[in-house]
């Protein structure tokens, strides 16, 4: 039988690292239970290396983003209007526009007719709903809150979803910007310029340093430029190699955080996303050290994740979570200082989400901020190359005209 590595959480809310051997991932899952256990992941051990590249997140889907807030907004709905779950399923296997998605779906109500709970059958959906997602099912089931729990995790879904469609969209006009200039920038080296060229060699002119460069650069992209995109490839390929390396992962978020220019703008983005999570999962009942387990995922800065983990184990020995992460001097101190003022009130769930709105805000106005700085200088920069190529062929041309 093949070999699993798995991580699972005790019910102290202890991580638990191990091998097991077993005849799927579903029976992985299953022991993990049967022992009392809180499945995290499962994989075949030699598969475990895999993701945290460069190309880690493009992989395909039953069921996109929005399609999955979608999904659980009108489960929500239904629920609410006091639709059997069963029934309420049925009802939405008819409403996804794609074949993978209805038959997500489909899975989901047959597992639940046969008698499984909600939770159980998202988690056997081989990781399209996260921990976070089937953790708070879980605990909406034990409560008996279930529809509450699910227009939580509808609201942390559109949350999440608009900080990050507003990164998307502030990154596209500089991202357009480059695309076009550089394109235009190649249009002129490989078509324009080699016109000009044979002008110059026409006439026999004495070119300047500059435009005798801008000539080399000319001939050398018409000549090379498979070699050009080779290189390009084979930089991708290995900063994909690098960036699975955790070592390298570690000491390059150290040094975004250690920036002046976007340091500050990505502490504030994890810890908007940690807050957010954090506070959803206690908010609905899960308990402190589980959801700070669950919740390390959401930090896509390493250093942030790491710091998370030591502060998760001063928590277990009884230290306050504001005080614990004070201590690793990584997190933001305002945020540190609000889950304080919740701790010392009792009202934590309300303060880690009061933490996830302040930072959101902050983080639109910086991400503002920042566009507003770079969209003008990118268009500078952009000029420059353009002009510097224009003139070092207009100038000797002005020069031979000039001495005619």
């Amino acid at each position: 039988m093949p070999l699993f590595r798995y991580k699972a959480l005790s019910t102290s809310g202890e991580t638990l690292d191990g091998q097991m051997e077993a005849a799927s991932r579903e029976e992985v899952i299953a022991r993990l239970q049967d022992q009392g256990h809180l499945p995290v992941d499962a994989r075949r051990a030699d598969e475990a290396g895999q993701g945290g590249g460069l190309f880690s997140g493009f992989g395909r889907k039953d069921m996109d983003a929005a399609q999955l807030r979608q999904f659980t907004e009108q489960l929500a709905t239904l629920l609410g209007a006091g639709q059997p779950l069963d029934r309420a399923l049925g009802t939405l296997i008819e409403l996804p526009e794609t074949g993978d998605a209805k038959k997500v779906v489909e899975r989901i109500r047959e597992a639940v007719r046969g008698g499984t709970p909600l939770s159980t059958a998202l988690e056997q959906q081989h990781g399209l709903f996260s921990r976070v997602y089937v953790n708070l099912v879980r605990a909406g089931e034990a409560g008996g809150g279930l529809h509450a729990s699910l227009l939580r995790l509808a609201d942390y879904l559109a949350r999440s979803a608009e900080l990050r469609a507003r990164l998307i969209n502030a990154m596209i006009y500089p991202a357009l910007l480059m695309v076009v200039v550089g394109g235009a920038v190649v249009f002129l080296l490989m078509f324009v310029v080699p016109q000009f060229q044979a002008l110059f060699d026409n006439l026999e002119a004495e070119l300047p340093w500059y435009t005798q460069a801008l000539m080399w650069t000319s001939d050398a992209l018409r000549g090379w430029w498979w070699l050009g995109l080779a290189l390009v490839a084979a930089t991708l390929v290995w900063l994909n190699a690098r960036l699975a390396d955790p070592a390298f992962r570690l000491a390059l978020d150290e040094r975004l955080l250690a920036s002046r220019l976007i340091g500050s703008l990505v502490a504030r983005l994890d810890t908007a996303r940690l807050a957010r999570t954090l506070g959803t999962l206690v908010d609905n009942g899960v308990p402190l050290l589980t959801a700070l387990n669950l919740s390390r995922p959401v930090l896509v800065n390493s250093l942030l994740g790491k710091a998370l983990e030591t502060a998760t184990g001063e928590v277990k020995t009884g230290s306050g979570l504001g005080y614990a992460m004070a201590r690793q001097k990584c997190f933001p101190r305002l945020a540190v200082q609000m889950i304080q003022v919740g701790e010392e009130s009792g009202e934590l769930d309300t303060m880690l989400l009061k933490v996830a709105d302040t930072f959101d805000a902050e983080t639109g106005n910086a991400i503002n901020r920042l566009m507003a700085l770079l969209v003008p200088v990118l268009t500078v920069l952009m000029t420059i190359v353009v002009a510097a190529i224009i003139l070092a062929v207009l100038l000797p041309i002005y020069d031979l005209t000039g001495s005619l």
